[in-house]
């Protein structure tokens, strides 16, 4: 049964995803329930996603870093400097307006963020490189109580205290923990855990998947309910730049010729962003318009990470064919 019910999610997630979406929009006063769990979701999780690793093949990644390199650039680099020239063209601070400036510093905020932890589960579903997301996931969460405030300051100019110590201790326990747990008991069963474990544990990643995408999306529900014209075009450029990051980690990853494994990490290492690191930073240290940017991104983060998942299996599909007629 839970085979047959992982079988339905991988196919029908593009639906699924949206669906949860619009749960948590539409009932925040139950989905909102979920949310002082989903810390504790997020390192069941990672636990999930790193049973695919071993230390060996993380230490490879370092080997042969290119690919964790160019998702680099891209998340902290590329798409945050765009990310402001998009808010600045739309929302131009000759204006003094202090919305301007609020929803510019928030969509430069929302590109600003680590990668997300889930993109661990996307990698997993598609048969990604596991090692070089997990990688790249505690890396760039590690530095990200550096890498945040040093982005604001140098695009927007604003100075931000974080509690550094705070967040260390919850990302240890939601990405760092669970992950060399998953592994250690990888090498100390030599492997067979690795070979069982993922398959059987898998529908519970699904369940996670949608547990953390409504009660997630609860917080949003007040932001739909009260859009206008400068909102609606906040929506728009924080849509385009969602979808461009996927994008752009699937052209780098063809451009340097990565096999599909590395395609697929590259795919959502490059667009997956942890919105609710985003949220938390927003709420606590700017006007409440730069938290709409952040928390708008929830609406489309898991559609775009499920409709890039459907381009992916056709683009196999379709390769596999051709593969199978040249023979």
């Amino acid at each position: 049964m839970l085979n047959k019910f992982n079988s339905f999610m991988e196919k029908w997630m593009p639906f699924v995803t949206p669906v949860c979406l619009m749960v948590g929009v539409l009932f925040p006063d139950i989905a909102r329930h979920g949310v002082p769990y989903v810390t504790y979701v997020f390192a069941f999780m990672t636990f999930i996603g790193a049973l695919k690793s071993r230390f060996r093949d993380i230490a490879n990644v370092f080997k042969r870093p290119l690919p964790l390199i160019l998702m680099f650039l891209v998340l902290h680099i590329l798409i945050p400097v765009t990310a402001y020239g998009v808010g600045l063209l739309f929302f131009p601070e000759k204006t003094e307006d202090p919305h301007h400036s609020n929803y510019i510093t928030g969509i430069v905020l929302e590109f600003s963020v680590p990668v997300a932890v889930i993109s661990l589960m996307w990698v997993s579903i598609y048969n990604g490189n596991n090692p070089l997301s997990l990688s790249l996931v505690i890396l760039d969460t590690i530095l990200s109580p550096f890498l945040i405030p040093a982005t604001l300051k140098i695009l927007v100019g604003s100075n931000i205290k974080m509690d550094t110590a705070g967040m260390m201790k919850e990302l240890v326990f939601m990405i760092a923990l669970p992950a060399v747990i998953a592994m250690c008991l990888n090498e100390f069963s030599h492997g067979k855990v690795m070979e069982t474990w993922p398959k059987k544990l898998a529908p519970f990643s699904k369940m996670c998947l949608i547990f953390v995408v409504t009660s997630n999306s609860s917080k949003v529900s007040p932001y739909i309910k009260h859009l206008n014209g400068e909102r609606l075009a906040v929506t728009a450029i924080i849509l385009v730049l969602s979808a461009s990051g996927y994008a752009i980690g699937w052209l780098i990853a063809i451009v340097t010729k990565q096999n599909k494994e590395s395609t697929v990490s590259m795919i959502y290492g490059s667009g997956m962003r942890n919105i609710s690191a985003g949220a938390v930073i927003a709420g606590a240290y700017f006007p409440a318009e730069c938290l709409f940017p952040v928390m708008i991104g929830t609406l489309f983060q898991q559609i775009l990470a499920a409709f890039y998942g459907s381009l992916v299996r056709r683009v196999q599909m379709s390769q596999r064919y051709c593969s199978l007629r040249s023979q």
